[in-house]
């Protein structure tokens, strides 16, 4: 995440397409050590910022069931390997 992004508040799209580069640039295997932890370091930072953000909405979503009456339980499905 540049310094530029990290004064505005960043997207779930745009956390998630800068850890999916971060993740290709680690994937190649040719980056210096210092530059891997760096990046490694940045990819924990918007992989935490995208599951607070689901979070948040899924909180959104029960509170919206909620006031509708029709509050289901539901949970993320989890893509198994």
């Amino acid at each position: 995440m540049s310094e530029k992004k990290a004064k505005k508040e960043v997207s779930f799209e745009e956390a998630m397409k800068e850890l999916e580069a971060i993740v290709e640039k680690l994937e190649e295997g040719d980056v210096p050590l210092e530059e891997a932890i760096s990046h490694y370091k940045e990819g924990m930072k918007l992989s935490k910022l995208c599951h607070d953000k689901l979070t948040h909405v899924e909180g959104e979503m029960e509170k919206i069931l909620k006031e509708n009456g029709e509050l289901e339980s539901f949970a993320i499905q989890e893509d198994e390997a």
